[in-house]
């Protein structure tokens, strides 16, 4: 018998298994078919509620797909499908008499379901029957936990839109207020990598699918794409599970986000063809092991050629600084809102122009540089003791290093605001892993420098125990504490926690330590764009956290913020850390390359006027000049392919070119 409850069953069966999964389709009264999917040790994870679904636009009553028969080649099922007939299911009933549905055929076509290697593999393709108007068509319909453990998990993880813990709902207002809390079927290109997951209990379950594949397109009218649908719990159909699925008609505006029922309904024409196909597998492990699982069988897509090759795009950034970046008696700097330029230079510009002093632009950095050593005045010298013992002093007893807002974590006044005028972002003497692992970092780089061998074992005593009351964290939180939740997922968060494991690994020689900096790493690619829609380049860009600035402020989910991502590889390269030795099975040279290379595509350029500042309006004029030309803004928006934002400089980009050239990158 089925665990699903939601569907009749007919007795009869057919199964599909190998040692990753079993895939059990069941016949209904009506027809074939909903599938049950299984763990190897006979959990069920999961049902496909049917082989897809019509509800057209004039219909109450929404149409499976259902077949009467299939064929069977070893792993491989095909059925002929086509939608319910409803005048022909009603013949002869007490409902005959009373109701009367116009169209006694709709859609059809072939569902196939292939148990390949470590998924099963599904290939929806359906023809129109009529001209009709369809307020939705349903593709694969998963319901994660359906007949088993409900809406219980672990976690579940949608990149670059969602990572749920426990019993935190997706869509929820933990992290977002409405209307941008809601986005359980968000615009396309807000999702990071194309997959999601959900686990429970040691298992993961995650459905992939091919975004720019086309799913639907008549004659010379838009082409649409699956449209991903997320819900955990399963708000949307208010049952007790989690929901992944794909359906159609796509997002084509952020007005019709979150839309099951569209308010645009699909134009059908006879004969047009409409096709999903996606793959479900299972992981053990959480989410975060699903989403590896499934890039280890892809892999990391190749970046594609780069605006400028490695070398011409340093020749650029030289530029930058020697041009547009440096006035004369003040230094190198970004002119805007209260930042000045001062008598201090990037290590890299150094070695840049040193390397090129042959040329005309070498010779002028290296006169800027002189000019700018000359200027060092000789200040009172730090007295890292001190700092020390200020750091070990801030340590509460359980280990852990903890958010002060009014103190000195008070930097800007963002959560401040955000406290009086809505709710807090986070709770003084709260804790995360971004305030534990950067005061790890920070003590040991300390206990390198003090000469007190004492305070040195007490310094590194404090990181071993900062690091440890973190073991047991997954999700990296807390790395823009200074305008965003304090628990919101958060990219800065995991570059900082797999810096600092890595150090302590070093230092205090902890073989576990080197599996978390692993794991922390690795925890950067749900925020990494691993693919980028026709016409929109955006591959490698990356999302900073999953949530709102300030509660309404800034939409993480909708934009991109590369800075963060290329200083976590940037601090790397200068600690002399190189994640693809450190962490082989993820191909960290092709992503350090990706994320370089998206860089460079943000480098300003005045004359494509692809930016506008937000708080800073009065920039724009110099901007329409030229003047800030090789810097790269702070945000990029992913539904309208446009920049905004500060401008910084490009200070990141060239150090991980430096990497790149380092590794033997051409």
């Amino acid at each position: 018998m089925p665990g699903y409850q939601h569907a009749s069953f007919t007795g009869e069966s057919v199964t599909l298994e190998n040692s990753f999964m079993k895939a059990v389709v069941y016949k209904r009264l009506s027809g074939w078919g909903f599938v049950e999917i299984y763990t190897p040790d006979g959990k069920l994870m999961g049902v496909l509620d049917h082989f897809g679904e019509v509800k057209l636009r004039d219909f109450d009553i929404p149409l499976r797909m259902e077949s009467d028969s299939y064929k069977q080649d070893g792993n491989r099922l095909v059925f002929a499908v086509k939608s319910q007939n409803i005048p022909q299911m009603l013949r002869g009933s007490s409902f005959e008499n009373w109701m009367s549905y116009p169209f006694e055929k709709c859609l059809s076509g072939e569902v196939a379901l292939e148990l390949a290697d470590t998924s099963l593999k599904l290939d929806y393709q359906f023809k129109a029957d009529e001209n009709l108007y369809a307020s939705y068509i349903k593709g694969p319909w998963l319901k994660v936990g359906e007949g088993s453990f409900g809406v219980d998990k672990h976690d579940a993880i949608f990149p670059g839109v969602e990572w749920n813990v426990g019993r935190e709902w997706s869509s929820g207002q933990d992290w977002f207020k409405d209307p941008w809390a809601s986005k359980s079927i968000p615009y396309r290109s807000k999702v990071a990598i194309p997959v999601m997951a959900v686990s429970h209990d040691g298992w993961a379950i995650g459905m992939a699918y091919e975004p720019n594949k086309r799913a639907a397109r008549w004659f010379n009218y838009r082409e649409m794409y699956s449209q991903p649908v997320f819900a955990s719990p399963n708000f949307i159909e208010r049952m007790d599970n989690h929901l992944m699925g794909l359906k159609l008609p796509d997002v084509e505006i952020e007005a019709q986000e979150n839309e099951l029922i569209s308010s645009v309904p699909l134009e059908l024409h006879l004969d047009e063809k409409i096709h999903f196909e996606a793959e479900i597998f299972l992981a053990r492990g959480t989410s975060m092991d699903a989403i590896l699982a499934d890039l280890s069988r892809k892999g990391l897509p190749d970046p594609g050629a780069p605006r400028w090759p490695l070398e011409k795009a340093l020749d650029v950034i030289a530029e930058t600084y020697d041009k547009r970046l440096f006035e004369a008696g003040e230094g190198f700097g970004v002119r805007q809102g209260e930042a000045r330029p001062q008598p201090v230079y990037p290590a890299f510009l150094k070695r840049y122009a040193e390397e090129h002093r042959e040329t005309a632009l070498g010779r002028s950095l290296l006169e800027k540089i002189a000019w700018c050593d000359s200027q060092k005045a000789a200040g009172p010298k730090a007295d890292i003791v001190q700092e020390a013992e200020q750091w070990l002093a801030w340590q509460r007893e359980d280990g852990a290093y903890y958010f002060d807002p009014d103190g000195r974590h008070y930097t800007k006044d963002d959560f401040v605001v955000a406290r009086a005028f809505h709710e807090p972002m986070g709770q003084n003497q709260d804790t995360a892993i971004d305030f534990c692992a950067l005061a790890a970092q920070n003590m040991l780089e300390l206990a390198e420098k003090v000469e007190d061998t004492g305070l040195q074992e007490r310094l590194r005593k404090a990181s071993e125990k900062a690091l440890d009351f973190c073991v047991d964290m997954e999700r990296p939180e807390a790395g823009d504490f200074w305008e965003t939740p304090l628990h919101a997922p958060n990219l800065l968060a995991a570059g900082h926690a797999a810096i600092a494991y890595y150090m302590a690994y070093r230092v205090l020689d902890r073989a576990d330590y080197l599996e978390k900096a692993r794991y922390w790493i690795r925890t950067l690619l749900p925020f990494t764009h691993l693919w980028e829609p026709k016409g929109k380049p955006m591959l490698y860009n990356t999302k900073p956290c999953l949530c709102s600035s300030d509660w309404f402020f800034a939409n993480w989910v909708r934009d991109h913020v590369q800075w963060e991502v290329l200083t976590v590889f940037a601090a790397s390269y200068e600690l002399g850390y190189d994640w693809a030795q450190i962490d082989p099975e993820v191909d960290w040279r092709t992503y350090q390359r990706g994320i370089t290379q998206a860089g460079m595509r943000w480098m300003l350029d005045h004359r494509e006027e692809k930016w506008l500042p937000h708080n800073l309006p009065d920039t724009y004029e110099r901007y329409a000049q030229g003047a800030f030309d090789g810097c790269f803004p702070d945000t990029h928006n992913a539904v309208t392919g446009n920049y905004g934002g500060m401008v910084i400089p490009p200070r990141d980009i060239a150090v991980n070119i430096y990497a790149l050239l380092d590794a033997g990158e051409k």
